[in-house]
């Protein structure tokens, strides 16, 4: 791709969408999306748009029986055009992909880390993130989503009378970040121009609290050093913190 990634303006360096280095993309969370499930969620980071469903289930698998203990789990997919070029969907392969499975998973965790399962009882909630649309950082925009379609789940199984008035369920917020180093310069919010020629390329799961969940990182084209993981982490801290302000004003919505 013929892009300029990094220039610089004034002396400071710019990215090739305008952004600063430590800005995100524009982001837009938008609630009851979709009707039929419990919690509905369109999140658009840039051109990405996923789709994000959580559906309240009474019962927990067969090894969670009789343990007094909730789970929450989660399946990530991409829509066969999500892309430049069509993809199979996983039913027609035969198996699921490992890319899908791996970030299923890592999904399923970010969420896991801020429930109290005590306080669900037995009971599940299943997340579905379907991304509709792919430009980079479809993982870390399923996991923003996730957690607003998670409060609404929980909301209104609470307003069902199927968990306690008073029990916190979710004891923070999640969500997550890309980061990466750009032709040497650390930036925020990867977008796929970036993210396909990325040095060094992370996700990173945060807390409302500001704790880590999760981080994946890998160099790409060479190591980092510890000066660099830590503008890295600093980046996502920021980035992190303007999406959960960005998920309270959505859930403030009526």
């Amino acid at each position: 791709m013929d892009i300029q990634l990094v220039r610089t303006v004034n002396g400071e360096v710019a990215r090739y969408d305008g952004r600063h280095v430590d800005e995100i993309r524009p982001v837009k969370i938008t609630r009851h999306w979709t009707s039929a499930p419990e919690g509905s969620v369109l999140i658009e980071a840039g051109n990405t748009r996923v789709l994000c469903t959580a559906s309240w289930v009474e019962g927990v698998p067969r090894w969670r029986h009789d343990s007094g203990l909730g789970w929450v789990t989660a399946e990530y997919a991409m829509v066969p055009r999500a892309t430049s070029q069509r993809t199979q969907r996983d039913s027609v392969r035969g198996h699921v992909a490992g890319r899908s499975e791996e970030i299923s998973r890592l999904i399923g965790r970010s969420l896991r880390g801020v429930v109290d399962f005590a306080a669900m009882g037995e009971n599940q909630i299943l997340i579905d993130c379907d991304v509709l649309q792919a430009d980079g950082g479809t993982r870390t925009a399923s996991i923003t989503g996730a957690y607003v379609a998670l409060v609404d789940a929980v909301e209104w199984a609470r307003e069902k009378g199927l968990i306690a008035r008073n029990a916190t369920v979710l004891r923070d917020q999640v969500s997550a970040i890309s980061v990466g180093v750009i032709q040497g310069v650390p930036m925020l919010d990867l977008p796929y121009p970036e993210d396909s020629t990325a040095g060094t390329d992370m996700n990173v799961v945060m807390t409302g609290e500001g704790k880590f969940i999760e981080i994946q990182g890998t160099a790409e084209h060479g190591p980092f050093d510890r000066d660099q993981l830590n503008t890295l982490l600093d980046l996502a801290a920021k980035g992190n913190a303007d999406l959960q302000k960005l998920q309270r004003e959505a859930l403030e919505q009526q």
